[in-house]
């Protein structure tokens, strides 16, 4: 999701279906995932914006547990007066501007909804509970390991009006965006279920396959998630001939999607869809409207999308999909399944930088896919900081530094007085503004930082690693940091716990300068390795690398390296070559310190 610092703001080809597969070698002993097929039929009424749906769902017990229960999450059940989405609003300190209090102010036929009317497990009628946007499900028979269940449900519900994400009548007036549109299946994993309320932000889906049959107006074009099974018959700009011509009022789309977490789809009469093949990558597609200008930078930006979409497979992974689409609507820009949804176009660099960040996510939330409430700066951080390298590049914007607003931001953030760790919940954030800066802006520095400590290159192999190892998985912190880890050669757990789980702050200080001997200070309580710049007297430089004793180690360096720093010792004193003139720590600036004014010194 792309978004300010202190505001959050901010598919389809013609090929037949294709199963992807996640890699057959598992990260680990004992990992093991559930799995999801869903079938729905949909049938959207535009008139009056109820849909009514029938889902069978095939759900696939791959945990070593029995399983008593089941839940789904009924997203729309948020945009209601006096749900926890609503109240959260009203109630914290610095509320989202597009949610505020609208919710409250919601009317019957404005709300959404999601209303269960019968639901089976294997022909056998379930009792359920509504609470909220979870419902509670009852079983007639435990799930047992390696089971299969087939739950057959029947369902009505009412798109709210446009507010958080999904919604009708855009500001864009784009009509339909579908988010978190159906009732979806709980992810459980070895910390147990994860049914968490829809109060704000973040989600966690289960891996399977998709089928939608979605019969909706003739004159609406839908794009988003999956494979379209029958351009021929609804045409617009799909099919490779002549259109069939249609028959009554309505058409049906159907698409599949193989091996994904979620079903986005968008729609509206007037989308104009443009189709561009990436070399060597997927089919982009790109559906927009609006005034001459706003499409004249939808245009200008599908080139750019390509450059990207290359960047990302070259830097983190092969995009496995055979294609990706970039959708106009939602509030601002959100990451989904082989898509992403995106309001505006009037300014074509936001446009590109938007599609930048929300593109980013299909590694780093959609392929990697992370729990976002419970690592939500795995996903927004790492998101952040691959966006930034690929826009330095593709725009040839020429940063030394890409992640220097990030770094200016987390000083921020660490000396606000305001600071939550990174293990916090997304919702349990006292500010939003704090999760902003702690989601995205720390999130980032983390993986920049990292490439300080453990070297760029080592970085850079980690991320591939981290892929090959984890895409269509559910890593969580530790996962990615043994990834590092095994990559570096170096310990690196006192990383993910300092700057992870913690607020320790790093604060290294130049002390003193005694002709040539040089003490150090460690001020803050977080360790780190240093870089330094000693400046002789005589003009001459030198770097130097003080290795920091818990990392075992020493990340790839040219400077000469002294012996180690053990973190409970307060100093560090060394003795240069020649007379020193001057000390600087960490010259490139790649190192968290939350107060550079003492982080270099000339000899009195």
């Amino acid at each position: 999701m792309k978004q300010t610092l202190f505001l959050i703001l901010l598919s389809f080809s013609l090929s037949s279906f294709a199963k992807i597969d996640p890699p057959v070698e598992q990260p680990k002993t004992g990992y093991w995932q559930q799995h999801v097929d869903y079938k729905m039929n949909i049938d959207m009424h535009v008139d009056n914006y109820q849909y009514d749906g029938t889902q069978t769902l095939v759900y696939t017990n791959n945990s070593p547990d029995v399983l008593n229960k089941v839940f789904y999450h009924l997203y729309f059940n948020a945009f209601q007066p006096g749900s926890e989405m609503d109240v959260r609003s009203r109630t914290i300190a610095d509320p989202d501007s597009r949610v505020g209090d609208r919710i409250s102010k919601l009317k019957e036929d404005e709300i959404g909804f999601i209303k269960v009317s019968s639901l089976k497990q294997n022909g056998t009628d379930l009792t359920y509970n509504v609470v909220g946007t979870v419902l509670e499900v009852d079983l007639a028979k435990p799930i047992q390991p390696g089971e299969k269940v087939t739950f057959d449900m029947v369902f009505n519900a009412q798109v709210p009006v446009q507010i958080r994400r999904s919604g009708r009548n855009n500001k864009d007036g784009v009509a339909l965006s579908m988010t978190q549109w159906y009732p979806k299946m709980a992810e459980y994993d070895d910390e147990g279920w994860h049914a968490d309320p829809y109060i704000g932000r973040e989600f966690y889906g289960v891996w399977g396959d998709f089928d939608i049959s979605l019969t909706i107006d003739k004159d609406y074009v839908v794009g988003g998630t999956g494979y379209l099974q029958n351009p021929e018959e609804v045409g617009h700009g799909y099919q490779s001939g002549k259109a069939k011509k249609v028959k009554g009022k309505t058409l049906t789309w159907h698409f599949v999607a193989p091996n994904v977490h979620d079903f986005t789809w968008a729609a509206d009469p007037e989308y104009v869809h443009d189709k561009l093949q990436v070399e060597n990558g997927p089919m982009l597609h790109f559906f927009y409207k609006g005034a001459d200008s706003i499409q004249e930078n939808w245009k200008k930006l599908q080139p750019k999308a390509a450059d990207l979409i290359t960047f990302y497979s070259n830097h983190v992974g092969k995009y496995p999909y055979k294609q990706y689409s970039v959708i106009q609507g939602g509030d601002g820009g959100m990451e989904y399944a082989m898509c992403t949804l995106i309001t505006g176009g009037s300014k074509l660099g936001g446009l590109i930088g938007t599609t930048a960040h929300e593109m980013a996510h299909t590694w780093f939330q959609f392929l990697l896919a992370t729990n976002e409430v419970r690592h939500e700066w795995m996903d927004e951080g790492f998101t952040s900081y691959i966006s930034d390298v690929a826009m330095n590049e593709v725009m040839d914007e020429g940063k030394e530094n890409p992640f220097s607003n990030a770094y200016k931001y987390y000083a921020y953030l660490a000396t606000s007085g305001r600071e939550q760790p990174l293990t916090t919940h997304a919702d349990r954030y006292a500010f939003n503004q704090i999760y902003s800066l702690a989601a995205y802006v720390k999130g980032e520095v983390f993986l920049a930082q990292l490439g300080y400590v453990m070297g760029e290159e080592n970085l850079n192999k980690t991320i591939k690693q981290y892929f090959d190892d984890w895409s269509f998985k559910h890593p969580k912190p530790m996962d990615f940091i043994r990834v590092a880890e095994k990559v570096s050669g170096l310990e690196l757990d006192w990383y993910l716990v300092d700057f992870g789980q913690t607020t320790n702050t790093i604060d290294y200080g130049v002390k003193e300068i005694a002709s040539k001997e040089v003490t150090l200070e460690r001020i803050g309580l977080m360790p780190m390795p240093m870089d330094l710049t000693v400046t002789y007297t005589d003009g001459s430089t030198e770097d130097i690398y003080i290795p920091l004793r818990i990392m075992r180690g020493e990340k790839p360096t040219d400077a000469t390296i002294l012996s180690d720093w053990a973190w409970a010792y307060p100093t560090y004193t060394f003795t240069a070559k020649k007379e020193v003139q001057s000390v600087a720590i960490d010259p490139k600036g790649r190192m968290a310190d939350v107060n550079q004014s003492n982080n270099s010194k000339e000899k009195e």
